[in-house]
């Protein structure tokens, strides 16, 4: 059995705790691999590996570090394919899906090669009698980033592009679910120039998790996963006095107003909602038609389009989506399913029971559609994260902007329609991070930022753009002063720029 091992100082380093992890093929429903899982020892060696190679790279300049990053760029894209098969593999998205996995995290590396320009301060002449002040953006030293199952290349090039663009060196801790592509991606980074040590890959669980939130040496964390989690990493690492950012769960809404093209609403839906089977955050679980008539030519319209729907294996090149990840989250989205038939919810379509002829043990859900979702079930207010999609009904434009915003969670929401006006007030009022207008899956690009509100998002600063390199550095101002001679009388009061 292949043996997926740490990579700590610019090379793969055996896991010396005798704990291990399985990684399943979701497609035959059997374990290919096992990975190491790390203890506070291991990661003492990943920290000390960081902290010698950031003192090299932060005397790097801007420019050159930027080298590196255009030259991981080249390497990536040369080995997209390759890099796309083998996340689909353990994860279990369609080849296509694993492209964009890998396209959206090289998108913030691209955004990431402008360090030279992004870490500029700012410098007032003449601010007070010969005196100057400048200010000046430093890397924090060692940083780290937890990174889940769902976005194994995306995400944590999210964290690593700006952390190490930014002069730090970076411990990533990925998801023990699909572990392999993280450390490929670290091992095209040593190809790519970065000094050994720059970039270190730890798998673990929870035990390794709380040893970096208590590592003395470690000065800030950029955490993702369930919101539960989320928030208490975000405390203990606060606790540690570490800078922390922790994106959590959601519950994304899309608004259709009646005015909207509901050929487009639902052509969007299919993908947004079941796309990738579901296990995205900023996927789109909950519709939201105002009015009865369009929730009733909505719903038979996505009743037809589910139909059309093909699940297949991640290397069936006609298939929309592929299997979950594994058995036990496959378990938990049936439970939810079980859930809402029973809290009165209407099972329209029913995914249940699926087996693909050839790979029966294969961790595979067909689409479910549910109808007559109230906003006080557990199903509506939980992340199912899995190929569901609910129909909760308003009667207004006030109901349907009430839903999200009054939901626990906060990451992103899209409104369907042809009124300008209708889009712009959403917007403006909606209690929500991130808003599309007629756009399904409203992921901001690269140069601007990542984060929901609420129980979406825990700390200041949002994921990549220009609050991932404040994340990463520390503003340091400097005021200056240089005497022409001769003496000078002494002065007790607080300092003025006259």
């Amino acid at each position: 059995m292949r043996d997926i091992e740490h990579f700590i100082g610019g090379r793969s380093v055996a896991g010396t705790s005798g704990r291990h992890g399985e990684v399943f093929d979701p497609n035959a429903g059997r374990v290919q691999a096992r990975v190491a899982l790390a203890d506070a020892a291991e990661l003492d060696r990943a920290v000390a590996s960081a902290v010698e190679g950031q003192r090299t790279w932060a005397q790097v300049n801007p420019q050159r570090r930027a080298r590196v990053l255009f030259e991981f760029k080249r390497l990536l894209e040369r080995d997209m394919d390759a890099l796309a098969r083998l996340l689909s593999s353990e994860h279990g998205k369609v080849l296509s899906d694993a492209r964009g996995d890998l396209q959206r995290g090289l998108e913030v590396i691209e955004f990431s090669c402008g360090i030279p320009h992004l870490l500029k301060g700012e410098y007032t002449q003449g601010a007070g009698p010969g005196i100057d002040v400048y200010s000046a953006h430093q890397p924090l030293g060692v940083v780290a980033g937890i990174t889940p199952f769902n976005f194994p290349a995306m995400i944590p090039m999210w964290m690593f592009g700006p952390a190490i663009a930014s002069g730090n060196a970076f411990i990533l801790k990925p998801s023990e679910r699909d572990p392999s592509v993280p450390v490929r991606l670290a091992e095209l980074m040593l190809e790519a120039g970065l000094p050994e040590g720059v970039l270190n890959v730890v798998h673990g669980d929870k035990d390794v998790v709380e040893a970096i939130l208590a590592h003395p040496l470690i000065k800030a964390v950029s955490f993702v996963g369930s919101s539960d989690i989320a928030q208490q990493v975000y405390a203990r690492g606060a606790a540690h006095g570490k800078r922390m950012q922790c994106m959590g769960g959601a519950k994304n809404h899309g608004i259709v107003l009646p005015d909207a093209d509901l050929d487009q609403v639902v052509a969007d839906l299919m993908g947004a909602a079941y796309g990738s089977a579901g296990e995205r955050c900023m996927a789109l679980p909950v519709v939201v038609p105002v009015g009865e008539e369009t929730a009733e030519l909505l719903r038979a319209r996505l009743v037809a389009a589910i139909a059309e729907l093909r699940v297949g294996t991640s290397f069936d090149a006609d298939a929309h989506y592929g299997p979950v990840v594994n058995a036990a989250h496959k378990a938990r989205i049936e439970d939810y399913i079980q859930l809402g038939v029973a809290e009165g919810a209407e099972l329209v379509v029913d995914g249940r029971g699926f087996t693909l002829p050839g790979h029966e043990d294969g961790f595979f859900l067909k689409p479910c559609l549910f109808d007559r979702v109230t906003a006080d079930m557990r199903t509506y207010h939980e992340e199912i994260f899995g190929p569901v999609l609910q129909i909760v009904r308003a009667d207004s434009f006030e109901q349907a902007l009430e839903l999200p915003s009054r939901h626990q969670y906060g990451n992103g929401v899209t409104i369907f329609t042809r009124n300008g006006d209708a889009a712009r007030e959403f917007a403006d009022r909606v209690e929500v991070g991130m808003v599309g207008i007629n756009v399904p899956i409203p992921v901001p690009v690269a140069y601007h930022g990542f984060g929901g509100w609420k129980r979406s998002g825990f700390g200041d600063l949002n994921q990549y753009g220009m609050d991932g390199v404040r994340f990463y550095t520390r503003t340091k101002i400097v005021t200056q002063r240089w005497p022409r001679g001769g003496a000078t009388e002494r002065d007790f009061n607080m300092p003025m720029m006259k």
